[in-house]
């Protein structure tokens, strides 16, 4: 009840197994839009606070992307590979329907486009569905391409150019986004290396881009020389250890929640490294999510999230005028959107994205 949200809603379906958690921050800009995870969840209490600070982080990523949505989050509490049925998903979009467009819901980790499908058999709001059914298909398309918005724009603010040609990036994590964002790197004339848990994905790429260098592990990348650090696979990637070790200028990069505390974005700052914050770049999934609410269009959407780029720059440059980090500066802007309809909570939790 101390976390300012305004909605939390426990959601329990004895005959499919379903046991969900949906928060809603704030519906100060529009309805609460926010992805569904379904993960293994120790505990209930995990399941509510991952709800809570992933729905306040879904509010700053869609104010400062200029949508008019408020932020929202749905976890529900299993194991994707073994409890998702047909029934649970139903059930879930049961009690989606049953909040009235309060809570938009989306794609998030473990759930899929053909999930949402499932979903919106039974409300009439779930979103990133398959493109067979009308909707935006796989997000993951325009979240690297804002991700490549936000590093220009920090290549922009640091180097004077919006180009990466002639610099050194180093991708840890080559799934969809991180994949994506290596045609854009590599066709902007950047040197590209990378690593990946999954030896097929770093295969997958390498086979595609020659030229692109594989090391074993994330320990052994942040020890390459490198200008641009981008993380796109778990969140906590910037860590004490690693911002310690690491070469790069510049960090940006598609993986949510990657500062490993809150004082880490000052570490950066005091070893000179320009942070893009995550919520900011990686935002054009929502964007491409937010789209088929209007008959998606790509080419609209697009336009949309190219708009990231500006966004970064003003960042930035909030953060040199106030001598405070593109964080904070980050927050400072979205807090700002939301608060100028007068439905701002002042309670603040930790960002989760």
């Amino acid at each position: 009840m101390g976390s300012g949200h305004e909605q939390v809603v426990f959601c329990s379906d004895r005959e499919s197994g379903l046991r969900a958690v949906i928060a809603v921050y704030s519906t100060a800009l529009g309805p609460a839009l926010g992805g569904t995870r379904f993960f293994p969840y120790a505990s209930e209490a995990d399941a509510v606070t991952d709800a809570l600070a992933l729905s306040r982080a879904m509010a700053y990523k869609n104010s400062l992307a200029g949508l008019d949505l408020g932020g929202g989050k749905g976890v529900i509490i299993g194991d994707p590979a073994t409890d998702k049925t047909e029934a649970l998903l139903r059930a879930y979009g049961r009690f989606v329907e049953a909040l009235g467009g309060r809570y938009l819901t989306a794609c998030d980790v473990g759930t899929y486009n053909a999930d949402l499908d499932v979903v919106a058999r039974e409300t009439r709001f779930a979103h990133g569905r398959s493109l067979a059914y009308g909707g935006c298909g796989d997000s993951s398309v325009l979240t690297a391409f804002g991700v490549f918005q936000g590093m220009r724009a920090a290549a922009q603010h640091r180097w004077g150019s919006p180009s990466l040609a002639g610099r050194t990036v180093a991708v840890a994590g080559v799934g969809k986004v991180g994949s994506w964002l290596v045609d854009s790197l590599v066709e902007d004339g950047a040197s590209v290396v990378v690593t990946d848990v999954d030896a097929a994905a770093v295969a997958r790429v390498t086979a595609k881009h020659p030229g692109v260098q594989a090391v074993a592990d994330t320990a052994a990348l942040v020890r390459t020389p490198h200008d641009v650090y981008a993380p796109c696979a778990l969140g906590g990637a910037l860590d004490d250890e690693t911002v310690a070790v690491l070469p790069a200028e510049i960090v940006c990069g598609g993986a949510n929640n990657q500062l490993a505390h809150e004082g880490t974005a000052q570490l950066l700052a005091d070893r000179g490294v320009l942070y893009a914050p995550d919520y900011l770049v990686n935002a054009g999934g929502v964007i491409q999510v937010e789209d088929e609410r209007h008959g998606f269009s790509f080419a609209r959407a697009q336009a949309k999230a190219t708009t990231i780029y500006d966004v970064a720059l003003r960042v930035f440059a909030a953060a040199d005028a106030a001598g405070v980090t593109p964080a904070v500066a980050a927050d400072r802007l979205a807090e700002e959107r939301m608060s100028s309809v007068g439905r701002l909570s002042t309670i603040r939790l930790p960002l989760r994205h």
